[in-house]
């Protein structure tokens, strides 16, 4: 036995070392022109993304993030990757969100979009006339926000769409569609028509959500709003069917069926077939274009309306045009 047989062998460098120092010495231009190309090609060619894909890019360094690509399929090799980064270092560092990449994104296209892309947009769409609960139940379906549900006041959310980040708070979305309410009703009260009869912001935000849910056609907006406003002028009750449904529904706003007689006598501050003036809150969230109507109603003297049977609705100036509209509406219902 020789005297070496008892000194261990030289260590090797690990495979991963070797090769990064192999691609870095690359990369970097060492091994001249040849090198350089290998570099370009190496940055250029195309990735195996099949399509743009959406991918959650974490906090970390290149061999976390490097990580992350790959087994979401943007690189093929994470190694190159982190190369990649060293050589390009200079410009600039590499973002944490989520990022959208491109089919066939290159390295280079990778890096551009983690250094310079702005983080994938959600969307978060409040249709006109929902309820507060009916709100806060699309804020726990949006499965990109975090946290939990603020329920807003009634009437305190203006419908719109709102873009977000991913990991965003609901309480944050609702705060801004909260101050988007309030700008929105102070904007129009500010620039109110005339004679009115409100007394504050708040009387015009429940009468455009009572306006909101008795017509989804635009140009009746407001006329149902003068209709309304005629009726508070002249001491009549407003007798409007969706304060009767928003009581009986607890503040869901809506019936799987219709209003009853006994409904029309219940005894709630939002059966206006039973209080004078406005109730107590606002019945649902208006739109903008429900508040402008309340702000800027039609020109008429008309008293009262009732559905046509078309989607729309009848309006008249008396009691007697009145009842020969609702003959005709219950004629076309076949009732």
């Amino acid at each position: 036995m020789s005297d070496s047989a008892g000194t261990p062998p030289p260590r090797r460098p690990r495979a991963w070392r070797f090769a990064l120092v192999v691609a870095l010495v690359l990369l970097a231009g060492a091994g001249g022109l040849l090198g350089l190309n290998l570099a370009r090609q190496t940055l250029t060619a195309p990735g195996p993304l099949a399509e743009a894909t959406d991918v959650v890019v974490p906090h970390g360094g290149p061999q976390t993030v490097g990580a992350a690509l790959q087994a979401a399929g943007v690189l093929r090799q994470e190694l190159a990757f982190r190369a990649a980064v060293w050589w390009t270092r200079t410009e600039g560092p590499l973002h944490a969100g989520e990022f959208r990449f491109p089919a066939a994104a290159s390295l280079r296209a990778v890096l551009t979009v983690l250094r310079t892309a702005r983080p994938v947009q959600h969307y978060l769409t409040i249709p006109e006339g929902l309820t507060a609960s009916q709100i806060a139940e699309l804020f726990d379906h949006a499965d990109a926000l975090t946290g939990a549900t603020p329920v807003p006041p009634e009437g305190a959310v203006l419908p719109e769409t709102y873009a977000y980040e991913r990991g965003v708070t609901r309480a944050a979305v609702m705060q801004r569609a909260e101050r988007a309410m309030d700008r929105t009703l102070a904007a129009a009260w500010a620039g109110r028509a005339e004679g009115l009869g409100l007394s504050s912001p708040r009387e015009m935000l429940i009468l455009a959500s009572i306006v909101e849910r008795e017509t989804a056609r635009p140009e009746e907006r407001p006329m149902v709003a003068a209709v309304f406003l005629n009726r508070l002028q002249r001491g009549m009750r407003l007798q409007s069917d969706p304060t009767v449904a928003y009581a009986v529904s607890g503040g869901a706003g809506t019936l799987d069926r219709k209003l009853t007689r006994a409904d029309l006598e219940a005894a709630s501050p939002y059966n206006t077939y039973r209080i004078a003036g406005l109730p107590p809150d606002p019945i649902a969230s208006p739109g903008r274009a429900a508040i402008e109507a309340v702000a800027h109603p039609a020109s008429t003297d008309a008293l009262y309306f009732v559905a046509d049977g078309t989607g729309g609705h009848a309006f008249a100036r008396t009691l007697q045009e009145h009842n020969r509209n609702v003959a005709k509406w219950r004629t076309l219902d076949g009732k």
